[in-house]
C-alpha cells in the first residue's frame, strides 16, 4: 500500500467514524422521542394537559426555542451541553408526538413511519453518493424552510385548512430535499474529526440534529397525507 492510498484510506476511516457518531445520536434521539410519547400515553394527567390548545402551542414554541438556542450557542457551549440539549429536545418532542396517537390509528402511524424511513434512507444514500453539489439547492430549501416555519406558526392561530395543506405539501418536498442536502453536508463536517475531540463531538451533534429534524418533519407530513384518523 503506497502513501497516497494510505492517506485516502485514513480519510475514509475518519469519515466513517463521524457518520457512525451522527447516525448513532440521531437514532438515540428518535428512540427517546418514541419512549417519551409512550410514557405520556400511560399518564392521563399529561394527556389532559396536552389536550389544552394553549399548553400545546406553548410546548411547540418551547421546542422551537430549544433548537434556536442550541444552534446559536453551539460555538460557545461544551460538547456535553450540546448533547444534553439535543437529547432534552428529543424527549420534549416526544411529549408533543404523543397526541398523534389520539388523532391517528396506530397502524397508520406505523405505516407512515416505515414510508418515512424508506424515503429518508433513500435520500441520505443519494446525498452521500451523488457527485452533484447540492449547496445551491440547499440554500433555496433553507429559505423555503424559513417561509414554511413562519406560515405554520401563523396558521396555529388562524387554523386555515388551505394554508395547512399547502404547508404540508411544501414541507414534504422541502424536507425530502433537505435530507439529501444535510447528508451530503456531513462529508464537509467530517473534517471536524481532525480538529480535536471536542469540536468533532459538537459537529456530530449538529449533524444529528439536522437529520433528526428532517426525519421528524418528513414523518409529520407523510402522516398527515397517509394517516387514518380515529
Amino acid at each position: 500500500m503506497n502513501g497516497e492510498t494510505r492517506v485516502l484510506t485514513s480519510v475514509e476511516a475518519v469519515r466513517q467514524s463521524f457518520f457512525v457518531r451522527v447516525y448513532g445520536w440521531m437514532t438515540l434521539a428518535l428512540c427517546l422521542t418514541g419512549l417519551s410519547a409512550a410514557y405520556v400515553l400511560k399518564s392521563p394527567r399529561l394527556l389532559m394537559a396536552l389536550s389544552d390548545r394553549n399548553f400545546f402551542i406553548g410546548l411547540l414554541l418551547g421546542e422551537l426555542a430549544i433548537v434556536l438556542i442550541l444552534s446559536a450557542a453551539i460555538g460557545k457551549i461544551s460538547a456535553t451541553a450540546a448533547t444534553i440539549g439535543f437529547l432534552v429536545y428529543a424527549v420534549v418532542n416526544g411529549l408533543a408526538f404523543s397526541v398523534l396517537f389520539l388523532v391517528y390509528t396506530a397502524s397508520s402511524i406505523a405505516s407512515a413511519f416505515f414510508v418515512c424511513a424508506a424515503v429518508f434512507g433513500g435520500m441520505c444514500l443519494y446525498g452521500h453518493l451523488t457527485k452533484r453539489d447540492l449547496t445551491s439547492l440547499g440554500s433555496l430549501l433553507v429559505m423555503g424552510l424559513f417561509g414554511l416555519v413562519v406560515a405554520s406558526l401563523v396558521n396555529l392561530f388562524l387554523n386555515n385548512s388551505l394554508v395547512s395543506w399547502v404547508t404540508t405539501y411544501a414541507g414534504l418536498f422541502i424536507f425530502i430535499g433537505l435530507t439529501a442536502y444535510d447528508a451530503q453536508r456531513l462529508k464537509t463536517m467530517a473534517a471536524a474529526e481532525a480538529e480535536g475531540e471536542e469540536i468533532a463531538r459538537k459537529a456530530a451533534v449538529i449533524g444529528a440534529l439536522a437529520l433528526y429534524l428532517d426525519f421528524i418533519n418528513l414523518f409529520l407530513r407523510l402522516l398527515r397525507l397517509l394517516g387514518k384518523k380515529r
